[in-house]
């Protein structure tokens, strides 16, 4: 058995000894207050009872006297015994059931009914005096039979007192050993009381001061020496030892909260060092989808258990898009209109306060708006997209400040890749047209004829011209000329699509580079195309340009030239055809043949 539970057994019993003898003294206690009372009891009754007798003979002698007298005074003061008899008769009815025994109750009921009957004859006497009918009076109280009845009265309330001094005597007698024996009992309880106290008194100091002193000192020792996993032992009493081991206890609490405190100052910067690296890692982003995949590894790793999704918004049509999507966040990942996020509307994070009540963002799940935080990704004053998080809790929001940090890497990282973008649009496309420009012509070609020389596949190219393009131009304006360029490329981009690509070679000139065609398949080509803008009506501010046609010079590899000539073979090939009287098509092998 336990220490503790001994200890415990005995402070129990001690207290159970305690009350017990605490309950003994109030049953002698109320031992005592029985006697009391029942001497009280028959001192009440016995004076009752005595003054009735006394009354109830005084009542005769005055009757009797007034009978024989006349004399009114005697028979006010008659009247006024009756009535003082009248209450003390009262008074006992009230207490004839108070600790009476039946035979003693009938006994009294029955003499004070004599009583009463005594009194209605002297009542019937006196009547008879006040209709002059004295001898009748004489006879009702002076008679034998009132004689017997007054002496029985007398006799019933004397057996009455007789039985109620017996029963006061019995109930002291049982009352005094009572008392006597619950007296000597409490005395014996106070006693083991004693002997059990100095048996836990020894116990204790046994058990409860000089053990958990030296707990106490190896706790401390093992503290001392930076062990805060050791357990301090639970003592709550309030006493030394218990102030001993609440100071031990907070000295390992205060252990606990430092190396917490280091702990999570190690997860911070580990945190700052994934950031440090994510943003390195975005800074080396060759285009969109490595910004994708540099968002779907760290973002995990930054804040473990927080689930979320990357948007980005699209201008046409205009919605935020969902790119990637990390830990399995609850909701579809639908496009949704920037509006319908408070963070995009207010361009903060939103909410501001976490726990705190607040709207949600209307494309998230309802479930979802008390433990998820939206963050847009900001650049130049603008939302270009935004980050969603979702599992959010009083654990995880002191990581709030690091994924705000991680959008301000994500949308300075978009923000560049799109600047990127779009510097590499105006490098290698043409703004009017939208096809390929001059420079990068120069990156295609020698790759597609690497292409062509390891596979062993033709590669084909026209140099196409509009006819007469100065004309236009003089005739209707350089703006009606540009709308013939952008829709003469609109065709060379229709009819080519996915069979090879078209530039802008310059002015109203255009080139398409066709791989894994030879001269046929190129001259099928160039003739759709040919086709295509002769067919082409064309109208310019109400005015009617009328149809255009177009020169066309066609070149192959291998067959034609090597590969370092073919653009030049095709440029050839063009300028004959601009010779023969232009709008026609002519093939760099139609050259060598004539």
């Amino acid at each position: 058995m336990r220490i503790a539970t001994i200890t415990n057994w005995a402070y129990g019993a001690t207290v159970c000894l305690t009350i017990a003898s605490g309950i003994v003294m109030l049953m002698a206690s109320s031992a005592d207050n029985t006697e009391r009372q029942a001497v009280a009891q028959r001192q009440v009754f016995d004076q009752l009872t005595e003054e009735i007798d006394n009354d109830a003979w005084a009542l005769s002698d005055l009757a009797r006297l007034y009978v024989v007298g006349r004399d009114p005074d005697v028979l006010k003061e008659y009247r006024q015994k009756e009535t003082a008899l009248k209450s003390i008769e009262h008074r006992l009815s009230k207490l004839n059931d108070v600790g009476a025994t039946g035979e003693e109750l009938a006994l009294l009921h029955e003499g004070v009914q004599i009583v009463d009957a005594l009194q209605d004859e002297q009542q019937a006497a006196l009547a008879n005096m006040a209709r002059g009918e004295t001898a009748q009076a004489m006879a009702l109280l002076y008679g034998k039979i009132y004689e017997q009845e007054l002496d029985r009265a007398q006799e019933r309330l004397d057996h009455f007192r007789q039985l109620l001094d017996n029963r006061a005597r019995d109930a002291i007698d049982d009352a005094t050993r009572a008392s006597r024996t619950l007296r000597t009992l409490s005395e014996v309880m106070v006693g083991l009381t004693a002997l059990l106290f100095l048996f836990v008194l020894g116990f204790i100091l046994q058990h409860r001061v000089l053990r958990p002193v030296v707990r106490l000192s190896d706790v401390v020792h093992r503290l001392a020496s930076q062990d805060y996993a050791v357990e301090t032992p639970d003592f709550k009493q309030i006493d030394e030892i218990g102030d001993m081991a609440q100071a031990v206890r907070i000295f390992r609490e205060n252990g606990l909260a430092r190396q917490q405190l280091e702990k999570e100052r190690d997860a911070n910067w580990a945190i700052r060092e994934l950031l440090a690296r994510m943003t390195q890692r975005l800074q080396g982003c060759e285009n969109f989808d490595d910004v994708i995949n540099v968002a779907e590894l760290f973002a995990p790793n930054i804040a473990p258990g927080v689930a979320g999704r990357l948007f980005v918004l699209d201008r046409d049509p205009w919605q935020m898009r969902c790119v990637a999507e990390w830990l399995s966040p609850e909701g579809k990942a639908s496009p949704f209109h920037p509006d319908e996020c408070w963070a995009v509307r207010r361009g903060q994070s939103h909410p501001p306060v976490h726990g705190e009540p607040d709207i949600g963002c209307y494309h998230l799940p309802e479930t979802c708006h008390s433990h998820s935080l939206c963050v847009p990704l900001i650049a130049q004053g603008e939302a270009i997209g935004l980050l969603s998080f979702q599992n959010l809790n009083e654990q995880t929001a002191s990581t709030r400040a690091y994924l705000e940090l991680m959008a301000e890497a994500l949308g300075l990282a978009l923000a560049n890749q799109r600047l990127r973008d779009a510097l590499l649009e105006k490098a290698l496309y043409d703004p009017l047209t939208g096809l390929r420009n001059r420079h990068h012509l120069e990156d295609m070609l020698g790759t597609q004829l690497n292409l062509a020389m390891r596979s062993k596949e033709p590669l084909s190219c026209l140099m196409i011209d509009i006819d007469h393009f100065k004309h236009i131009n003089d005739r209707f304006g350089h703006e009606a000329g540009d709308g013939v360029i952008k829709s003469v490329a609109a065709i060379i981009q229709r009819v080519v699509r996915d069979q090879g690509t078209a530039f802008r070679y310059g002015g109203e000139e255009f080139l398409v580079l066709l791989n894994g065609m030879d001269e046929e398949a190129a001259s099928r080509v160039a003739t759709d195309i040919y086709n295509g803008v002769r067919e082409m009506a064309l109208r310019f501010a109400g005015t009617d340009i009328g149809h255009v046609d177009v020169s066309i010079g066609v070149a192959s590899y291998p067959e034609h030239v090597q590969s370092d000539n073919l653009l030049r073979a095709a440029d050839v090939a063009l300028y004959r055809a601009k010779e023969l009287g232009r709008a026609r098509i002519v093939s760099f092998g139609m050259l060598e043949a004539g």
